[in-house]
């Protein structure tokens, strides 16, 4: 007699034979933070949406999939063009995956700096790669894609994330109603880095949508001079076209320090293995949930540690 074989709950509901990569990006599972959340009161909660089940890896994989939606409908990306784009990594990556899926050539402006994983896993998907001044960030990335593109307009597709609307368009179509549903209309904060920052444009325009009440709370680096890859330090680089400052009801600095601190905890306490992005906007998160009474705190935390493990900070 066989015996009876206990379900097993899955993160995301199973694809159907068939689907493509394209299909699996989005519907990202909410996580509550439990043992590393002590001193916050009982009626509040702080949950976590895990951004490393896109295909990807990332919570990049939305806008770039939004953008290269938005482009073949405008008949601005075809066949014969290149996609290019400045990137710290994450979205280069997406737009590198679902460029090999969909039969697209990719080309990358990065910094230098970029980490190990990061280049290996761009190389991977066959991404032509350009490399930028480390010291000039993204900012320097983007004057070389500018620069690039203004000498072969007709070769290349720009998707230029910090100023494309199709970027934030994502978020309110897709992480803005998935925290709704997820959190069954109760979220009362959402907290999210600023990078091109069009995770917080988006999700927070559909929120605030739905509940007017609802807070936005960006988090940046502390200071110009920082290690948060993807977090901007918006008072001394170019703000992104498309972040509209009077969305934002309050802005958290993060240390750099913290933000590595609360990535080993998370590891170790939690069994989350996340990024530094996302460690920042957990430092954040907890802070501010420590100083509520009552609330659904809900963060999103744009990739996993994967792509930071040659960083040295994992060792202290």
């Amino acid at each position: 007699m066989l015996e009876t074989i206990p379900l097993v709950r899955t993160a995301k509901p199973l694809a159907a034979a068939g689907t493509t990569v394209d299909q699996l990006v989005g519907n990202t599972p909410l996580l509550q933070l439990d043992r590393i959340a002590q001193g916050i009161a009982p009626r509040v909660q702080v949950l976590a949406k895990a951004e490393w089940y896109n295909p990807g890896g990332s919570v990049k994989d939305r806008a770039a999939l939004s953008i290269i939606r938005a482009a073949e409908a405008a008949g601005q990306l075809t066949a014969d063009r290149t996609l290019t784009d400045a990137t710290s990594g994450n979205t280069g990556i997406a737009f590198a995956m679902l460029g090999a899926a969909l039969g697209y050539r990719v080309k990358l402006v990065l910094p230098s700096n970029v980490s190990p994983e990061r280049l290996a896993i761009l190389r991977a998907y066959g991404a032509e790669l350009v490399f930028s001044d480390a010291l000039e960030g993204t900012d320097g990335a983007i004057e070389v894609v500018r620069d690039m593109v203004a000498a072969e307009p007709a070769r290349y597709f720009y998707a230029d994330q910090y100023s494309n609307p199709a970027n934030w368009e994502a978020h309110y179509c897709t992480t803005g109603p998935e925290i709704w549903h997820q959190t069954a209309g109760q979220v009362t904060h959402l907290v999210a880095g600023l990078g091109t920052s069009g995770t917080m444009m988006g999700a927070g325009r559909f929120l605030r949508a739905m509940n007017p009440n609802v807070r936005l709370v960006a988090v940046q680096p502390s200071s110009p001079m920082h290690g948060l890859e993807g977090l901007k330090h918006l008072e001394t680089t170019a703000a992104p076209a498309i972040y509209e400052a009077s969305l934002v009801d309050e802005i958290r600095l993060v240390e750099t320090e913290a933000a590595y601190d609360m990535a080993r905890q998370m590891a170790r306490e939690e069994g989350l293995y996340a990024g530094i992005s996302a460690s920042a906007a957990v430092v954040a998160s907890l802070a501010l949930a420590r100083e509520l009474d009552d609330g659904t705190v809900v963060t999103v935390l744009p990739d996993g540690g994967y792509r930071y493990m040659s960083d040295a900070f994992w060792t202290g």
